[in-house]
C-alpha cells in the first residue's frame, strides 16, 4: 500500500520566553493541527482519524517526551536527529484544533531559532503526516491509514524555494518495508538533483537531463 506525504503549515505561533534560574528558556505556542475543517490545501481530516492519531501520537511520542520536531522542511515523514529543535511539552484539544506547546532545544538548530526568536524574526509551524485522500465533492478527505510523523516542524520562510522541494516530496509516494517508511524510485531523483546542486559534481547539461527523467519518473502523479 502506497502513501503520501502531507504537510499543514500555521504561521500565527505565540512565543514565550520564560526565565529559570537565572537561564532563558524559550517556547511557542500555536494550533498544529485541524479536524473537521477544510484547510487552505483543501484537505480535511475527520474527527475520528485525527482524534486517534493525536491519542497514539501523545502517548507515543509526547508523554515520554520523545516528539520531537527539525528545522526546516523535511525531506519525508522520518526525524532525521542531527536537525532537531524542538519538542512537544503539549497537545491540546480546543473545538477542532490541537493547540501545541513546543520547547525550543539547545541543539544547533535549536539555538538558531532562539537567535531568530531574540532578533524578532517570526516562524510557521508545520505538521506532517502520511496517508492516502479521497476526493469528495472537491474536497481531499485524508483516510483511515493516516500516520501522524510530527505534531510540527519549525518553519522560518515558508512561502520560500524550500516549499517547491516540499511539494515534490508530497507528490512522492511511500511504502511501509519491514516497519519502515520508504520513497518510491521517484525520491532518489530528486536527492541526485540536490546533491549535484550543493555539490556542483554536475555541469549544467548534465543536471537538466537528470531534472528531465525526474519529471518523466512524476510521471501523471499530481502534486497535493
Amino acid at each position: 500500500m502506497t502513501m503520501k506525504l502531507f504537510t499543514e503549515l500555521t504561521e500565527e505561533v505565540k512565543i514565550l520566553v520564560e526565565e529559570k534560574d537565572g537561564k532563558k528558556e524559550y517556547f511557542a505556542e500555536g494550533i498544529c493541527l485541524q479536524q473537521e475543517l477544510v484547510n487552505k490545501n483543501k484537505r480535511k481530516y475527520p474527527a475520528e482519524v485525527m482524534e486517534r492519531e493525536v491519542k497514539r501520537y501523545t502517548k507515543e511520542y509526547v508523554i515520554p517526551k520523545r516528539a520531537l520536531g527539525e528545522l526546516g522542511h523535511p525531506k519525508g515523514p522520518k526525524i532525521n536527529e542531527t536537525l532537531v529543535s524542538h519538542y512537544f511539552v503539549s497537545l491540546k484539544n480546543e473545538g477542532n484544533n490541537y493547540i501545541g506547546r513546543i520547547k525550543i532545544m539547545d541543539t544547533p538548530n535549536g539555538k538558531i531559532i532562539k537567535n531568530f526568536i531574540d532578533e524578532g524574526v517570526a516562524f510557521g509551524i508545520s505538521s506532517r503526516g502520511m496517508g492516502s485522500l479521497k476526493e469528495v465533492n472537491g474536497i481531499n478527505e485524508v483516510q483511515d491509514d493516516y500516520w501522524l510523523a510530527t505534531a510540527g516542524d519549525i518553519v522560518l520562510d515558508p512561502s520560500g524555494p524550500d516549499c517547491w522541494l516540499n511539494g515534490i516530496m508530497e507528490g512522492v509516494e511511500w511504502i511501509w518495508d519491514n516497519g519502515v517508511l520508504k520513497a518510491q524510485e521517484v525520491a532518489k531523483f530528486q536527492e541526485k538533483i540536490e546533491e549535484s546542486v550543493k555539490s556542483r559534481t554536475l555541469d549544467q547539461a548534465k543536471t537538466f537531463k537528470l531534472f528531465e527523467q525526474f519529471i518523466k519518473k512524476l510521471g501523471s502523479k499530481t502534486l497535493v
